[in-house]
């Protein structure tokens, strides 16, 4: 597998598991915030909207912090609703992945800049999966902690590793093929 399917893949893993996580609580929560220094879900996506959107326009040619970008509004508490929200996710997600899809792996190599600080392609992209995944986490935990209704667990559900490794294990070796459906339910 060569390394940008494999990172494509992974980006797409992050945008589910956000989505599924975002699913589970109500619009009302999307803008709780724990206090006046923390974040909402709200603004973790508006500020991932901002990052996506920055970082991967003209990702070649420009440096990854665009001179538009407003990067202290994306933590400002607007009251949004969720599609507003959604919006947002789905056009940043939509300009990272429209900029992996435009090179190829002899691209890897080449020197890009954010914030006047070179960067090989591959390393970019590995500081965005880093940057990604750990909002993501955030965004999760604050679902978990604010859903209403019984969690849907994300991963292999607690007091369930038995049955889940029983289950894995029953069968031959496999090499896991991503799918739109890549979170195991069981």
């Amino acid at each position: 597998m060569q390394y940008l399917e494999s990172a494509i893949r992974q980006f797409m893993m992050y945008k589910q598991l956000g989505e599924k996580a975002i699913a589970q609580i109500e619009d009302k929560e999307l803008n709780w915030q724990a206090n006046d220094d923390s974040n909402s879900v709200a603004m973790i996506v508006k500020h991932m909207w901002g990052n996506m959107m920055s970082r991967w326009t003209d990702f070649l040619t420009t440096d990854g912090e665009k001179p538009w970008r407003q990067r202290d509004a994306e933590f400002e508490s607007e009251g949004v609703d969720r599609t507003a929200i959604m919006n947002k996710w789905n056009e940043g997600w939509q300009c990272l992945f429209n900029a992996l899809n435009s090179i190829t792996d002899d691209d890897l190599e080449k020197v890009i800049y954010i914030r006047n600080e070179g960067h090989s392609v591959l390393e970019a992209i590995n500081r965005q999966i880093a940057h990604y995944s750990y909002h993501l986490g955030q965004i999760v935990y604050i679902s978990k902690l604010r859903s209403t209704k019984e969690w849907q667990s994300l991963s292999i559900p607690r007091n369930k590793s038995n049955e889940y490794n029983s289950e894995k294990f029953s069968h031959e070796k496999q090499k896991k093929h991503f799918t739109d459906d890549w979170i195991d339910k069981k």
